[in-house]
């Protein structure tokens, strides 16, 4: 029986390293491609002498020449930390990634699959946020080169669609977190738990009632692998997430309650741009994937508070 070859671009990152997991689970021959510029080797080393498996480093800003039956486009750095340490290769990666793995999908016919973000609603000015929504975003702000270079992406596989009849598939990634996120990555779940681990004061910027709703990442995968498979002619955009909505304030103290920690809660100015609400609306996902999340959050933090205990 023949194995459908598929391309992960960002294999080594966070999301990716667990995508390419679960396609080998399922006895796909996996490509993963990723230049290392976020991503970690660690979170792959497992599956380096997995004979279905094949790590290719390289940069996504430049074409690449695979043959492939299915591609994930989850090349990108994706927390505010990673992607302002670079603005503009950031926004390269988001419209030249989109190109390169748009062109390939043409030459190979492949159905492919572009990892947006909720950033593309920038500062909602409805909750939940519906895919109708077209958001509230700033061009010259310091997130500017995340929110608008996922937002191009987005207009790229959409004309090539329209244009070159390319099988695309669009979802929108709420806050996803769990085990194999970077210590040092700056989003909110693994600052919190590697500061209360550490026995620090867990930093909350703003005075906390801002809201984020948090995915576990197996939950994220399984809905990833559901949109590359949903019925042709559905190419989203799909918004991802958990409509579980928690303000800063309360996962900072469920992370205290969680870890032992004896760390105080300090508060210092919110960031340019940042987002007051963050809630998804998933009935689209409901209705065409037939999914919704299934790991509450004090399960998913115990997880990932595991994994960091390991690591630090």
């Amino acid at each position: 029986m023949k194995r459908t070859r598929v391309l992960v671009t960002g294999g080594a990152g966070f999301l990716g390293s667990h995508l390419c997991d679960r396609l080998l689970l399922e006895g796909n021959d996996v490509i993963c491609l990723d230049n290392l510029f976020t991503g970690s080797k660690d979170n792959i080393r497992h599956l380096l002498d997995n004979p279905y498996f094949e790590f290719i480093r390289h940069d996504i800003t430049q074409p690449v020449y695979v043959e492939c039956d299915q591609i994930y486009n989850l090349a990108c750095p994706a927390s505010p930390v990673q992607y302002q340490k670079d603005p503009i290769y950031t926004a390269k990666t988001s419209v030249y990634g989109a190109l390169n793995t748009l062109g390939l999908a043409k030459r190979t016919g492949s159905k492919i699959l572009q990892a947006s973000t909720s950033e593309v609603y920038g500062d909602p000015q409805c909750n939940p946020q519906p895919e109708t929504y077209r958001g509230c975003v700033s061009t010259t702000g310091p997130r500017a080169c995340y929110d608008e270079g996922k937002r191009a992406a987005e207009t790229l596989f959409f004309d090539y669609h329209r244009q070159h009849k390319a099988d695309i598939k669009v979802v929108r990634i709420f806050n996803t977190y769990g085990p194999r996120m970077d210590t040092a990555d700056g989003r909110v779940v693994s600052n919190f738990i590697v500061q209360a681990l550490r026995g620090e004061d867990i930093t909350v910027y703003g005075d906390g009632s801002q809201t984020r709703s948090f995915c576990y990442v197996d939950d994220l995968i399984d809905a990833l692998v559901k949109m590359m498979n949903s019925r042709d002619g559905f190419t989203g955009p799909v918004n991802i997430g958990n409509p579980g909505e928690f303000s800063i304030r309360q996962l900072a103290e469920m992370v205290l309650s969680m870890t032992g920690a004896k760390s105080g809660i300090i508060y210092k100015q919110l960031p340019a741009d940042d987002p007051v609400q963050r809630k998804p609306d998933i009935t689209l996902a409901q209705k065409e994937l037939g999914w919704k999340p299934s790991v509450k959050l004090e399960n998913g933090l115990k997880k990932t508070i595991e994994y960091f205990k390991g690591v630090l």
